[in-house]
């Protein structure tokens, strides 16, 4: 069995999950927005893309459960509608 490979991505405050399988983005969600902050990067767009809503319940169901998400809400129409979802964090 071999490892999964190792993803760099930028810590610029947007994650695209359109690249990722299902099963990781409970996971990449969480360690994403820990580097965010360890960047001191505190606000966050995850885009989840529109569809059915199925990942965009899933990323807020993870977001629930986060001590240090100090809130979160359906992106502007500019920047993806309810595509994506804004998250604010707490500082360190």
């Amino acid at each position: 069995m071999t490892e999964p490979l190792s993803i760099q991505l930028p810590i610029d405050g947007t994650l695209d999950l359109h690249t990722f399988l299902p099963n990781e983005v409970t996971d990449l969600v969480a360690e994403y927005l820990v580097a965010c902050r360890e960047h001191d990067v505190l606000q966050v767009r995850i885009i989840h893309g529109k569809g059915i809503g199925t990942l965009r319940r899933t990323v807020e169901s993870i977001l629930i459960k986060l001590s240090y998400v100090e809130s979160f809400k359906t992106a502007e129409e500019t920047a993806g509608g309810w595509g994506a979802t804004i998250v604010t964090l707490r500082k360190k």
